[in-house]
């Protein structure tokens, strides 16, 4: 009985550090749920995004470094955003589960393949979906440029320390030196998308 009292407070605490580890651990999962496919979609024939807060530039002298996001992608081919290094990287933020992101691929194939040949690269980051259910979307969609599956957050977590994903879709423009240019968390429109990226293939 007299060892009651001393092990208590050590079971009353142990659970609220638990508890914390594990919220740090997954902080960019719990905001994708509560944030996933919550931005109002773009109205047909307009670039909504260019209206509001949406889209987020840096200037470069304020630019912090893309995180380091390689692995397979979902052919089980090895890719890594360090080997784009010196070109212009779209990177997308997606899941075949959310409607937006339904809605909006068919503008990142189109964008993707008209400005490839000004060195444009195209990286998509499949979230909370296993690899298997990701790589049937692409292939049924025909998407023309490669995805890593992200089922965890993990590799989101890199985006914290410069413009963090609170959003299904996001996408961010990465600039020739390999940092976080632009960020836009909205439905992309094929105007809107060109214009941001455009603007960083045509930075000195």
């Amino acid at each position: 009985m007299p060892d009651s009292p001393s092990r208590s407070p050590r079971r009353a605490f142990a659970p609220n550090r638990k508890a914390r580890i594990l919220t740090a651990g997954t902080c960019v999962a719990a905001l994708l749920t509560l944030a996933a496919c919550g931005s109002p979609e773009a109205k047909p024939g307009t670039a909504q995004a260019d209206a509001g807060a949406a889209i987020t530039r840096i200037e470069p002298d304020q630019r912090k470094p893309a995180p380091d996001l390689a692995g397979d992608d979902l052919d089980g081919n090895p890719i890594s955003l360090a080997a784009m290094k010196g070109k212009v990287v779209v990177v997308n933020v997606w899941g075949s589960w959310c409607p937006p992101c339904r809605k909006e691929q068919p503008v990142l194939s189109k964008v993707s393949t008209n400005l490839r040949p000004q060195g444009v690269e195209f990286l998509g980051i499949a979230v909370r979906e296993s690899a298997a259910t990701s790589k049937a979307y692409t292939d049924a969609k025909q998407v023309p440029y490669p995805s890593i599956s992200d089922s965890g957050g993990k590799l989101l977590l890199g985006f914290a320390s410069s413009l963090p994903a609170v959003a299904v879709p996001t996408t961010y423009v990465i600039d020739k030196q390999g940092r976080v240019a632009t960020r836009l968390l909205d439905v992309a429109t094929e105007a809107t998308l060109t214009s941001l990226v455009t603007e960083i293939v045509q930075e000195p």
